[in-house]
Protein backbone atom coordinates (compact mmCIF):
# COMPACT_ATOMS: atom_id res chain seq x y z
CA UNK A 1 0.00 0.00 0.00
CA UNK A 2 2.75 2.60 0.70
CA UNK A 3 4.23 1.93 -2.50
CA UNK A 4 1.07 3.01 -4.04
CA UNK A 5 0.79 6.24 -2.71
CA UNK A 6 1.65 8.73 -5.47
CA UNK A 7 5.39 10.66 -4.80
CA UNK A 8 4.93 13.98 -2.98
CA UNK A 9 1.46 12.57 -1.24
CA UNK A 10 1.13 12.40 2.25
CA UNK A 11 0.42 8.77 3.40
CA UNK A 12 -3.01 8.71 5.72
CA UNK A 13 -2.98 5.79 7.88
CA UNK A 14 -5.41 7.68 10.87
CA UNK A 15 -6.56 4.40 12.97
CA UNK A 16 -4.95 1.82 10.34
CA UNK A 17 -4.44 -1.71 12.57
CA UNK A 18 -0.39 -1.54 11.90
CA UNK A 19 0.60 -3.38 14.49
CA UNK A 20 3.08 -6.36 13.80
CA UNK A 21 4.10 -5.08 10.56
CA UNK A 22 7.79 -4.44 9.09
CA UNK A 23 8.22 -1.49 8.32
CA UNK A 24 11.34 -0.80 8.26
CA UNK A 25 13.35 1.76 6.20
CA UNK A 26 9.61 3.10 5.33
CA UNK A 27 9.39 6.62 4.42
CA UNK A 28 6.43 7.82 6.54
CA UNK A 29 7.60 11.48 6.18
CA UNK A 30 4.51 13.85 6.93
CA UNK A 31 2.67 10.77 7.62
CA UNK A 32 -1.15 10.91 9.67
CA UNK A 33 -0.75 7.76 11.61
CA UNK A 34 -3.18 9.58 14.11
CA UNK A 35 -4.57 6.79 16.57
CA UNK A 36 -2.92 4.07 14.43
CA UNK A 37 -2.14 1.18 16.47
CA UNK A 38 1.56 0.05 15.47
CA UNK A 39 1.91 -2.07 18.58
CA UNK A 40 4.98 -4.27 17.85
CA UNK A 41 5.81 -2.83 14.45
CA UNK A 42 9.31 -2.92 13.29
CA UNK A 43 10.27 0.73 12.49
CA UNK A 44 13.80 0.57 12.10
CA UNK A 45 15.37 3.23 10.48
CA UNK A 46 12.01 4.41 9.40
CA UNK A 47 11.87 8.19 8.23
CA UNK A 48 8.74 9.73 10.41
CA UNK A 49 9.79 12.92 9.95
CA UNK A 50 7.27 15.57 10.31
CA UNK A 51 4.47 12.76 10.85
CA UNK A 52 1.65 13.16 13.58
CA UNK A 53 0.97 10.20 15.52
CA UNK A 54 -1.18 11.76 18.28
CA UNK A 55 -2.65 9.26 20.45
CA UNK A 56 -1.19 6.21 18.25
CA UNK A 57 -0.11 3.01 20.35
CA UNK A 58 3.02 2.46 19.31
CA UNK A 59 4.09 0.12 22.63
CA UNK A 60 6.43 -2.55 21.72
CA UNK A 61 7.63 -0.61 18.89
CA UNK A 62 10.97 -0.72 17.29
CA UNK A 63 11.72 2.27 16.45
CA UNK A 64 16.00 1.91 16.57
CA UNK A 65 17.87 4.92 14.55
CA UNK A 66 14.24 6.13 12.86
CA UNK A 67 14.39 9.54 12.40
CA UNK A 68 11.38 11.23 14.56
CA UNK A 69 12.24 14.85 13.80
CA UNK A 70 9.67 16.91 14.24
CA UNK A 71 7.33 14.32 14.67
CA UNK A 72 3.75 15.24 16.78
CA UNK A 73 3.16 12.28 19.43
CA UNK A 74 1.03 14.14 22.04
CA UNK A 75 -1.05 10.88 23.25
CA UNK A 76 1.01 8.77 22.00
CA UNK A 77 1.81 5.44 23.37
CA UNK A 78 5.40 4.42 23.47
CA UNK A 79 5.53 1.86 26.57
CA UNK A 80 8.40 -0.32 26.05
CA UNK A 81 9.19 0.93 22.52
CA UNK A 82 12.82 0.87 21.58
CA UNK A 83 14.30 4.16 20.93
CA UNK A 84 17.88 3.52 20.93
CA UNK A 85 19.49 6.42 18.25
CA UNK A 86 16.29 7.53 17.63
CA UNK A 87 16.62 11.37 16.25
CA UNK A 88 13.43 12.94 18.31
CA UNK A 89 14.66 16.77 17.43
CA UNK A 90 12.00 18.91 17.98
CA UNK A 91 9.70 15.99 18.40
CA UNK A 92 6.15 16.73 20.59
CA UNK A 93 6.07 14.24 23.22
CA UNK A 94 3.26 16.20 25.34
CA UNK A 95 0.97 13.34 27.34
CA UNK A 96 3.05 10.40 25.70
CA UNK A 97 3.73 7.23 27.53
CA UNK A 98 7.30 6.48 27.63
CA UNK A 99 9.11 3.42 27.38
CA UNK A 100 9.57 3.53 30.82
CA UNK A 101 5.73 3.93 31.86
CA UNK A 102 6.19 7.27 32.64
CA UNK A 103 4.25 10.37 31.31
CA UNK A 104 6.50 13.15 29.18
CA UNK A 105 5.14 16.72 30.45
Amino acid sequence: MIAAVPVGSAIRFAGFDLSKLDLRCANLTGANLNYADLTDANLTDANLTGATMTGANLAGANLTCSILTRAYLSGANLARANLNAAKLDGANLTGATMPDGTKHA
